[in-house]
């Protein structure tokens, strides 16, 4: 694993690359929750890249072409919540998938973009592997961010 700074004290945890299995992206700034998931999701076969908070997350999708899918927790911190950075995300790198969860709320499946999945907290191993396993199933997806003022916005929000 490498480093990168993550702002305002903060690292981002970095899997080395060069395989073939798909990359997911973590956004969780509770260890004791984001720890756990990237073990899970390691062993089900997936290179896991962790993110502290949003502006972590932003930064690790501005340097790798390699992520397939971000979990974001809602109530991530930095600049915008998880709810702002799923947009932001969708819309700078429309193919990465967005799979969105919280223990706070219910539902926000209709605030989410189009196509992203919701889990609740407290997740379960095999409903968090089930939910990677129907987005990454095969087929083509190249992450290439969009770069317009819309973009920008919506990636420098504040929460």
């Amino acid at each position: 694993m490498v480093r990168l700074g993550g702002g305002a004290g903060r690292d981002a945890i970095v899997t080395q690359r060069g395989t073939d299995r798909p990359v997911v992206l973590i956004v969780e700034d509770e260890f004791l929750v984001r720890k756990p998931a990237a073990e899970i999701i390691s062993a089900a076969g997936y290179d896991v890249v962790e993110g502290f908070d949003a502006d972590a997350a932003i930064m690790i999708l501005e340097n790798r072409r390699d992520i397939r899918v971000i979990i974001t927790d809602i109530e991530v911190s930095g600049s915008m919540n998880g709810l702002k950075l799923a947009h932001a995300v969708k819309h700078r790198w429309p193919p990465i998938h967005i799979i969105a969860s919280s223990a706070y709320h219910a539902s926000l499946e209709n605030d989410l973009p189009a196509g992203s999945v919701f889990l609740p907290k407290p997740y379960t191993e095999h409903k968090i592997v089930g939910a990677l396993r129907a987005l990454t199933a095969p087929g083509p997806c190249a992450a290439r961010p969009v770069n317009d003022a819309k973009a920008a916005d919506l990636t420098l929000a504040q929460t």
